[in-house]
């Protein structure tokens, strides 16, 4: 594999190389191709509404890219699959994470289940949201072009936020939050410290939800991982924003960082990370970029916040 395509793959398992498509409203040509896949054992997984959980996995297309990164579409039934640490070093803190895939893929390996054990790893419950998408055809070839054409048409002004949006994936986004509660004592999570991490359409899934949420029902902090940055306005009582981008990120070219300043402005804490590279869907990082640091940087700012005290565990 050229060291090319090993960045296209990193790319495609977020749906993230689509500077190109946008530009020729057209599939590249030299993408490596989806291959269909078996549905992989999700072991844990938990209906989201339980009995009440609409749906099946039985319309749910799966695909790996390079032999190891699945992708599913066409997810009608969520879930949350929990991933816990050592209860030895649990730090009561707990993290729904939402992975990309501009709302008619997720990039499960890539961006959730790979993120959710590096979080158990370092004493974080992690939770992999696998929140309801945007139809698209079965066929992979079929359903390539016609993403590669809605997320265009998405996307038609890089000043603002994409039109291209998924209510359901906010209403599990809220679910997600309320069932991690709900087991709060079961799990070993502090209530008042359950947050969210989202990466491209995952991000924006978790700002919906800040948006979305009532009083008591949103993050206590949230991860915008390679989101659009576009200005918003933001509420009064909006939790901790930990943003970040590479500075070379195609999707959403480089204009600033409209959000976090009107996270500022709002006087609600936020950090800032603009890599130098790493393009877009670099998830846990790009070998040989800054990208690398981005979890280990998320960590220490939850740490910042007083979100990893083990004192509050309950």
């Amino acid at each position: 594999m050229t060291a090319n395509h090993r960045r296209m793959a990193g790319l495609l398992t977020g749906l993230a190389s689509v500077a190109t498509a946008v530009a020729a409203q057209a599939q590249p040509a030299d993408m490596p191709a989806a291959v269909a896949a078996q549905a992989p054992a999700e072991p844990g997984a938990i209906a989201l509404y339980g009995d009440k959980t609409p749906g099946s996995v039985a319309g749910e297309n799966w695909s790996l890219y390079f032999g190891r990164d699945y992708n599913v579409r066409n997810v009608t039934r969520p879930t949350l699959t929990p991933v816990l640490p050592d209860p030895a070093k649990a730090t009561g803190a707990a993290v729904i994470v939402a992975p990309g895939g501009a709302f008619m893929g997720l990039s499960m390996s890539h961006e959730g289940w790979q993120v959710a054990h590096a979080l158990a790893e370092r004493g974080i419950a992690a939770f992999v949201l696998k929140y309801r998408l945007l139809p698209t055809p079965p066929d992979e070839k079929t359903a390539g072009a016609y993403i590669w054409q809605k997320l265009s048409a998405g996307l038609a002004d890089p000043d603002a936020m994409p039109t291209l949006t998924d209510p359901l994936a906010t209403e599990d986004g809220l679910a997600a939050l309320a069932l991690v509660r709900a087991n709060a004592a079961k799990w070993g999570i502090a209530p008042a410290r359950i947050g969210m991490i989202g990466f491209s359409a995952g991000a924006m899934t978790a700002l919906s939800t800040v948006l979305a949420a009532g009083p008591g029902q949103g993050p206590a902090f949230f991860g915008y991982i390679y989101g659009p940055q576009a200005r918003i306005d933001v509420p009064a009582a909006a939790p901790p924003m930990f943003d970040a981008i590479a500075l070379d990120d195609p999707l959403f070219p480089h204009r600033g960082f409209p959000i976090a300043e009107a996270w500022l402005a709002a006087r609600r804490p936020v950090e800032i990370h603009g890599y130098q590279k790493g393009s877009h869907g670099f998830g846990l990082g790009v070998p040989g970029t800054t990208t690398t640091l981005v979890l280990d940087e998320f960590i220490a700012w939850l740490g910042m916040q007083g979100f990893l005290a083990r004192k509050d565990a309950q």
